[in-house]
């Protein structure tokens, strides 16, 4: 099975990085099941350039669900839909994502950042 005909649908206008919209989509699509397991995702250069992207843009999407569990990859083989990594691992990175973008675009410190999390979580 493979991806060809997936709706990658990426918002270049948006505050959060492409790679991460990515990423997300791809979990997005997994969890609903547009993406089955054993689905084969695009080659990182073919699916950058069907997107208009730099081919790191999706390496590091790629690289991240890997981390996450969400997909294996077997070099010349490509990579595949995977069964899914740790739930909550995968839901704390994910909004470790979302607020990185929103402190990125607020231009907030890393270190004033963490210590809003630490405040959070202590709180």
């Amino acid at each position: 099975m493979e991806a060809d005909q997936f709706d990658w649908r990426l918002d270049k206008e948006s505050s959060v990085a492409l790679y991460e919209q990515l990423r997300l989509r791809i979990i997005e699509a997994a969890d609903d099941g547009e993406l089955a397991v054993g689905t084969k995702l695009p080659p990182v250069r073919r699916l950058a350039d069907h997107l208009g992207i730099v081919p790191h843009t999706v390496a590091r999407a790629y690289r991240e669900l890997e981390t996450a569990g969400r997909v294996k990859t077997a070099g010349r083989a490509g990579t595949v839909v995977s069964a899914g990594g740790d739930k909550t691992a995968q839901l704390l990175a994910e909004a470790a994502a979302r607020f990185a973008a929103v402190a990125r675009s607020q231009g907030v410190e890393t270190r004033t950042a963490l210590a809003a999390v630490k405040a959070a979580l202590e709180g």
